[in-house]
């Protein structure tokens, strides 16, 4: 398992202040977000799993994923969910000047068509002036208060349903990822996670 915690650490969000990292609020929401996206199969289960539940999530995307399934991106919209943009080709920020970093992300938001600037960085990673200049653009920078672990095989699907139910809270933003990588963990998890706080009376939202 790798050495980073499920549940942000405190003090972790108190370093990038700006950076949003869950929601405030006394009602049982949460806000389930999926990375890497859109993905053919994949993202239509996703997708019908919500359904199920009546549950909205945000979606953050890959421009060249948006580009090659156009009508899976526009299932997530007819779906009453959100998008949000996750770079057009998945960069490691730290390794691109800043400059090269914001003409992917505007690649990425010009195919989204998308009134709202959510942005999460691939990797959760990025320089600090590449996020002074998105915010500066208008866009939030939307990171995390529980990592499923989906994505990583030597997750057992177990773990990766504890690393939630353990971790989330009132206002959690929680991170999967509709991806190949991930399916073997989600297709367990997602589906469990749903029935269990549906069944506590949380409701699941789509970020703004």
């Amino acid at each position: 398992m790798a050495l980073i915690p499920a549940k942000t650490p405190g003090f972790v969000k108190t370093l990038f202040p700006n950076f949003i990292w869950n929601i405030d609020t006394d009602n049982s929401e949460i806000y389930l977000t999926f990375d890497d996206g859109p993905t053919p199969k994949i993202t239509r289960w996703v997708l019908e799993q919500l359904k199920h539940y009546n549950a909205k999530a945000t979606f953050f995307c890959i421009g060249k994923n948006i580009e090659n399934y156009p009508d899976i991106f526009r299932d997530i919209l007819f779906d009453g969910h959100n998008v949000g943009n996750h770079t057009f080709n998945h960069l490691k920020g730290w390794k691109y000047k800043t400059k090269h970093y914001l003409t992917d992300v505007s690649q990425c938001q010009q195919l989204m068509h998308s009134s709202t600037k959510l942005f999460r960085p691939p990797y959760g990673k990025f320089k600090s002036k590449q996020a002074k200049k998105l915010q500066q653009l208008g866009y939030k920078i939307i990171m995390w208060d529980v990592l499923s672990f989906d994505w990583d095989s030597n997750v057992t699907q177990q773990q990766c349903l504890k690393n939630v139910t353990s971790s989330v809270k009132k206002g959690s933003i929680v991170v999967f990822h509709d991806s190949e990588k991930a399916f073997g963990n989600l297709k367990y998890v997602l589906p469990s996670v749903l029935e269990y706080y549906t069944n506590k009376g949380f409701e699941f939202k789509a970020l703004y």
